[in-house]
């Protein structure tokens, strides 16, 4: 079996990989204080809720954007599993031809989901990956990574409300039933719903511009709730980065 970890700045997603088969997945909150043994502590618990043991997993593939974590985390691996964990580097990667300057600023995580794209969808494409960050991420039509758009997610955008705005209480991040919101929460809900709608729509529209022709992927934690909004959008995979480590490990 294949755990693929993938380390986000708010939420890192695990999953477990039989073959090409993804039997189970977790989603956790990102913790920079947690220890390698606390992390062990916490994935043996994960695991036995599964019925999986530590010692059905052959290999660990971790992409990551909390550098502070990596060490933690192959601490944990080289303790607990019988193999090192195999980290995407960026800049030291074959499978996927890089043009951003310099490589080693690209996101591990913006790699393996355009890895993972390609293996479904023809270049040229577009994935916007709904996380911390909205990141809009383009591939040309001979399948190298150009580079593409990082905004701030709705997450982020939510929470700067609450803490600037004495008066704005922190809400759920949801589809209002109308957009003239007839009360505050059916405000903000509204702006930030069809205002990061108008975000994505217009970004698209640009990239498009450029980038004649692509097909366009979402994913992430909000992937399902905005893209039904937005039709250039025409397929979305929650499960896009978890797919893309496993092909990451059975290729490297």
């Amino acid at each position: 079996m294949l755990l693929a970890i993938d380390v986000g700045n708010s939420n890192t997603v695990l999953g477990i990989f039989r073959g090409s088969e993804l039997v189970c997945q977790w989603r956790i909150s990102t913790s920079r204080e947690k220890t390698a043994d606390e992390y062990s502590v916490l994935l043996r618990q994960l695991f036995h809720s599964a019925s999986i043991e530590f010692s059905q997993i052959q290999k660990v593939v971790i992409s990551s954007v909390v550098p502070p974590l990596n060490e933690r985390l192959a601490a944990m691996c080289k303790s607990h599993y019988a193999c090192a964990a195999i980290f995407v580097e960026p800049a030291q990667q074959e499978l996927l031809p890089v043009r951003y300057q310099p490589i080693s600023d690209v996101g591990a995580d913006r790699v393996v989901t355009a890895i993972a794209a390609l293996e479904s969808f023809a270049p040229p494409l577009i994935v916007v990956d709904f996380g911390t960050a909205i990141t809009f991420d383009a591939v040309a039509g001979d399948g190298s990574y150009l580079g593409g758009v990082i905004a701030p997610g709705l997450g982020i955008s939510a929470e700067a409300l609450f803490q600037r705005a004495s008066r704005l209480p922190r809400i759920e991040i949801r589809k209002p039933d109308r957009v003239i919101g007839s009360s505050t929460i059916g405000s903000m809900q509204s702006g930030l719903f069809y205002g990061y709608v108008g975000l994505v729509e217009g970004i698209l529209e640009r990239m498009l511009a450029e980038l004649e022709a692509a097909s366009i992927i979402a994913t992430g934690g909000l992937a399902q709730l905005i893209a039904s909004e937005i039709p250039k959008i025409s397929y979305v995979d929650e499960n896009l980065m978890l797919h893309g480590l496993r092909i990451y490990a059975e290729r490297i």
